[in-house]
């Protein structure tokens, strides 16, 4: 038999089997003891803990087996903490049944204490839909009066809503020839009502790395960041939102030894606020004075000068059972000359395109021609090397593709951790 027709054989036998795994996944799942199907849409939910003390449901791996999609979003909440989002959505029978429901965490809440509180709220939300099915005859509900009593009375907060972060961290590592050292830290205060929201953060950090070169060569390289910003926005009803932004930045790689920027800030999102966990566009506008020292000369034998910048950007995220999409649009410019502008796309998707298969698509790209802190001196090769300098460029680009097939069992209740190795399942 000739290498062809092996060949042949082989496509013929792996389309036979891909076609196989299509059909039976493509069949109806059949009912395991009339337990509710759940599908749970997490990327962060930490999933062996959910089906070992969810029991009394199915989960299923993929919607279209679901007869309940949960859909779970969370956002940071002024306290530092995060809130969760529980959608769930009926599907075939139970399509007409929806509800919702959030459950916020403190900051210094602990893993496992977040995931008993999530998984509680998703206990408590399939448990409507699961008394439609056979399933609920097994079902008990307990209720615990102290501890409705102690959630029910609200405790006064000394802090006037006022929540304050630091951190500080250091790093050495080294070879024979090679010594690098680092140091960062940050401090944060931030206030955050449904009214007003202030926040203020520092974050600074320092490194420097030798290299032996030669026997007699050593070359050392270091690098400095520091800024600090400060955000004050007041709520104008659903949709509008006016602030103030200010900044100062020093950075080594930008040829910046200050930057100061001050500009007064308008949004204005067309969705309520209140539907930002699972669908938000919004326009922003910022407009306000620059003022720079530089480090060394600049391309236009400056050391220093003072521009006014404004900034447009329209943004948009949505977070639906068929998947997620983000995009966001940018144009910025220099008030005394707008061919110093720069132009920044980004789209990201995520898409169940049909059973089992997913596109995960995101990308962004830049058109640049407001570098007007380039260095007139050329900068030395070691510094492009270690990335130390920005160069000049007219555009960047990223991109990233990636896509996933999933076919077979529609169950996924057992959970085995034996010999697990550096696998992500997407704890919280």
């Amino acid at each position: 038999m000739n290498a062809r027709a092996t060949r042949l054989r082989g496509l013929v036998f792996a389309a036979t089997l891909l076609t196989a795994a299509f059909r039976a996944d493509a069949q109806e799942p059949t009912t395991t003891g009339g337990s509710l199907r759940v599908f749970l849409d997490c990327d962060f939910c930490d999933f062996d803990y959910i089906r070992r003390t969810i029991e009394f449901v199915d989960w299923v791996r993929d919607r279209n087996d679901a007869q309940v999609h949960v859909l779970v979003t969370r956002q940071s909440t002024g306290a530092g903490g995060d809130e969760f989002s529980l959608f769930f959505i009926g599907r075939g029978e139970l399509v007409s049944r929806s509800d919702t429901l959030r459950v916020a965490t403190p900051q210094d809440v602990t893993e496992d204490e977040e995931r008993q509180l999530v998984g509680r709220e998703l206990a408590l939300g399939v448990l409507p839909f699961a008394i439609h099915v056979d399933a609920a005859q097994g079902i008990n509900v307990t209720y615990d009066a102290d501890e409705a009593a102690s959630r029910a009375q609200p405790e006064r907060d000394p802090w006037d809503f006022w929540v304050f972060r630091t951190r500080l961290g250091s790093e050495l590592e080294g070879e024979s020839r090679e010594k690098i050292v680092s140091l960062d830290g940050s401090v944060s205060a931030n206030r955050v009502t449904d009214a007003l929201k202030i926040e203020f953060s520092a974050y600074g950090s320092f490194e420097e790395e030798e290299f032996e070169l030669e026997e007699d060569s050593t070359f050392v390289s270091t690098s400095r960041f520091w800024d600090v910003e400060g955000l004050v926005v007041l709520s104008i009803g659903p949709h509008w939102s006016a602030g103030l932004e200010a900044s100062a930045t020093s950075s080594t790689r930008v040829n910046q030894d200050l930057a100061v920027r001050v500009a007064p800030a308008l949004e204005y999102s067309f969705y309520p606020y209140v539907e930002s966990s699972r669908r938000q566009i919004a326009a922003l506008y910022t407009i306000g004075p620059v003022h720079y020292d530089y480090d060394e000369i600049t391309l236009f034998e400056r050391t220093q000068e003072t521009r006014v910048e404004q900034r447009l950007e329209l943004a948009a995220g949505f977070q639906q059972p068929w998947g997620e999409i983000d995009a966001s649009v940018e144009w910025s410019n220099y008030m005394h000359d707008f061919g110093h502008h720069r132009i920044d796309l980004f789209g990201g998707v995520e898409v169940r395109l049909f059973r089992g298969f997913s596109l995960d698509l995101r990308g962004n790209v830049a058109r640049i021609k407001d570098q007007i802190y380039i260095p007139l001196e050329d900068i030395s090769r070691e510094e492009i090397f270690l990335r130390r300098r920005q160069l000049g460029t007219d555009f960047e680009y990223e991109l990233n593709v990636g896509f996933s097939f999933t076919f077979g069992s529609v169950y996924n209740n057992v959970v085995n951790p034996r010999l697990r190795r550096n696998q992500n399942d997407g704890e919280f």
